[in-house]
């Protein structure tokens, strides 16, 4: 049998809205304990997304996986003609899994299963850390609260609180065009997401 030894991502179960108190006190476990280096990061999955309201910006965080934690930590690769295992340290394993909010981790019966390493990805792609780095850009997603036929009353410019019917939207830049009435026709103008708000 091989043995090596890797660092995978797991989940663990904690109760729903938990996971950032379990976050930290698991850091302070981890911490005072000096089991840093076989427990290196924890995070809670969350996505930061712009919403717009009434033409104005707000920032949301919403949990990806609400009841889940992420947890990097070293695990003991064991190859052999049975296939692949993981093992994760029986100390770490004992502290996580008695931190108060924790279930249990993700996988068979009491043995986690590391993630996929394109789960993660995937993950962080979403939440914007990068490339497993600890930058953390806010992706902008961007939520409006009108469609295409809605009516909208503009909020500034030459046309401030005249009411349009919402034509076009265009998410990748952010504007939309309003037909208004103009010289007894109507007329596309084009406006960004905050300058309309919904009649």
């Amino acid at each position: 049998m091989e043995k090596t030894l890797v660092k995978k991502w797991f989940m663990i179960h904690t109760y729903s809205g938990y996971e950032k108190k379990v976050k930290t006190d698991l850091e302070q476990k981890i911490e005072t304990l000096g089991m840093g280096d076989i427990v290196t990061r924890i995070l809670v999955p969350e996505e930061e997304s712009i919403e717009i309201r009434r033409g104005k910006k707000k920032a949301v965080t919403r949990k990806l996986f609400p009841g889940y934690v992420m947890l990097e930590m070293i695990a003991t690769k064991e190859e052999s003609s049975e296939g692949i295992n993981f093992r994760v340290d029986s100390d770490a394993w004992y502290i996580i899994r008695n931190t108060n909010g924790v279930t249990g981790f993700v996988g068979v019966g009491s043995d986690p299963i590391p993630m996929e390493e394109e789960e993660v990805e995937n993950i962080f792609d979403v939440i914007g850390l990068n490339d497993f780095n600890e930058d953390k850009a806010i992706k902008e997603v961007v939520k409006i609260d009108f469609e295409v036929g809605d009516y909208v009353k503009l909020l500034d410019g030459g046309f401030a609180d005249q009411e349009g019917k919402v034509a076009e939207i265009d998410m990748e830049h952010r504007k939309a065009k309003v037909m208004i009435e103009m010289f007894g026709r109507m007329t596309p103008i084009e406006v960004d997401f905050n300058a309309v708000e919904k009649a």
